[in-house]
């Protein structure tokens, strides 16, 4: 297992009003890893309604039974849109495979933790997302510069648990701040 201890990995990005790029709006990103070489994180509150787990493990030939709950699948991002990445609490290491993200949340990219998945096993909570975020270097501190992100603190809660419809608002809550109040214009003092 891996573990992660770059810049902005751990938190949260929170989309500002007006950001300028639609695929982002009102977008809450996990991110996944931060460093001086670029960026990479997961929507966590964009569901993808036309794709099922359960035809996406059919799709890939992973057989599943009757005890394999249905995983939440997400539009992570625009980069790699064929690819999954499945955002987990701690108590799943699939060795090597798994980047440990935060002491509480991991991310693995491989079939193996699709397949525990499917058999009923994997980890206590998870969303699969199908396609990242990505950054180049110094593209992520740009849009933070022009006032397109706010940042807080991750935890499972909000990552697993608040539902998607739910999840930008109450990060901004969370930061004491109220969602009306935001303006889609930013300053600098």
């Amino acid at each position: 297992m891996q573990q992660n201890t770059d810049g902005l990995s751990g938190k949260l990005l929170i989309a500002m009003p007006g950001m300028g790029d639609t695929r982002f709006d009102h977008s809450v990103v996990y991110m996944c890893a931060h460093s001086e070489d670029g960026a990479m994180g997961l929507i966590v509150n964009k569901p993808a309604p036309e794709v099922r787990f359960e035809h996406l493990l059919s799709q890939l030939k992973i057989e599943h039974d009757a005890t394999a709950r249905d995983v939440s699948v997400n539009y992570g991002g625009p980069v790699e849109t064929g690819r999954g990445f499945v955002l987990h609490s701690s108590d799943y290491d699939g060795n090597s495979s798994t980047l440990q993200v935060d002491p509480q949340i991991g991310m693995t990219a491989t079939l193996d933790i699709l397949e525990d998945l499917a058999r009923g096993l994997g980890p206590a909570s998870c969303l699969l997302a199908l396609g990242y975020a990505g950054w180049g270097p110094g593209q992520l501190e740009g849009e933070l510069q022009r006032n397109g992100w706010l940042t807080c603190d991750a935890d499972p809660e909000l990552v697993f648990e608040v539902p998607p419809s739910r999840k930008w608002q109450t990060a901004l809550e969370r930061l004491g701040i109220d969602p009306l109040m935001l303006s889609a214009t930013g300053g600098r003092a």
